[in-house]
């Protein structure tokens, strides 16, 4: 299948973009691109796709993107009636606009920690996905320095809420940092080294200087889950990867992503994909539009 790169009208001197379509058509395909997103969808409901992930979105929506997250929405299910038309807000800035001078400051960790995250996609909802639409709203018209200061206080918002959850699963990209947890970071950088090989528990443990058990109460509570169930969803994300963005068959991907049985990999798939490998590609390939008039 393949995945457009979007070119987008960011330009070097440009802090953020955004477009406004007060009648948007979901015509994208499949895409990516460079720099970070935040794409707000009102009055619309339908499928979105977020790396690994394809859900169901309702009337209103808000994801923050990292660089070159594959990412889709449509509108198929939207009710004509109650939404005779849809809209879209997509704000867009530059991957390394946080590195440089003023905005490398302390001051700006939150969101730059909030940046490194987003390489799986940030879902906000509640009242931090209501401040933040209104205050995208206003951005649109507004210039220079205005702009300037509502940009960063949205980001600021976003940054210190605990209205969201991550929408790509953890294995789907292979730079997920901890930057409060250096093991952490060791163990998951060793795991997206080397998911296609055996790995067990104890392995994992020496590796950390810390024994069985310790481990697998340190790995829980840092994760929210078991070690075997990481270790599933990090393999399964890759195969999502790969049957997007590859023609391999399913059975060179099940080998590749570190199994060595096919039927365990099909059952595990559906069990937690709810759909087997073959659906899950042709489910995406013919769901989404077609048009690509701003991509390569």
């Amino acid at each position: 299948m393949k995945i457009y790169r979007e070119i987008t009208p960011l330009n070097p001197g440009d802090i953020y973009t955004i477009a406004n379509y007060p009648d948007a058509t979901f015509d994208y395909p499949l895409h990516n691109h460079p720099e970070y997103e935040i794409n707000l969808v009102m009055k619309a409901s339908g499928n979105r796709i977020v790396g690994d992930k394809m859900e169901k979105y309702n009337d209103f929506d808000m994801v923050l993107l990292g660089p070159y997250l594959n990412h889709a929405w449509d509108g198929a299910d939207t009710d004509k009636q109650k939404y005779p038309k849809t809209h879209t807000v997509v704000l867009q800035f530059g991957e390394k606009l946080f590195q440089h001078n003023f905005l490398s400051k302390r001051a700006f960790q939150p969101i730059r920690t909030m940046l490194d995250y987003s390489v799986r996609g940030i879902e906000f909802h509640g009242t931090t996905r209501g401040i933040v639409m209104e205050r995208m709203l206003k951005l649109v018209n507004m210039e220079a320095f205005e702009g300037a200061i509502n940009f960063l206080n949205i980001l600021q918002i976003l940054a210190t809420s605990n209205e969201n959850r991550f929408v790509a699963s953890a294995g789907y990209s292979s730079q997920i940092p901890s930057p409060e947890n250096k093991r952490m970071d060791r163990v998951y950088e060793f795991i997206m080294d080397h998911y296609q090989e055996k790995i067990t528990l104890h392995q994992v443990a020496s590796m950390v200087n810390m024994s069985d058990s310790a481990f697998s109460h340190f790995f829980k509570k840092s994760t929210k889950r078991s070690f075997s169930k990481f270790l599933t969803d990090a393999r399964l994300a890759r195969a999502c990867k790969q049957l997007l963005e590859t023609q391999d068959s399913v059975s060179e991907i099940c080998f590749q992503c570190g199994y060595t049985n096919l039927s365990n990999f099909n059952r595990l798939f559906k069990k937690y994909k709810g759909m087997t490998p073959v659906a899950y590609r042709q489910q995406i390939r013919y769901e989404l539009p077609v048009v690509a008039k701003r991509f390569v």
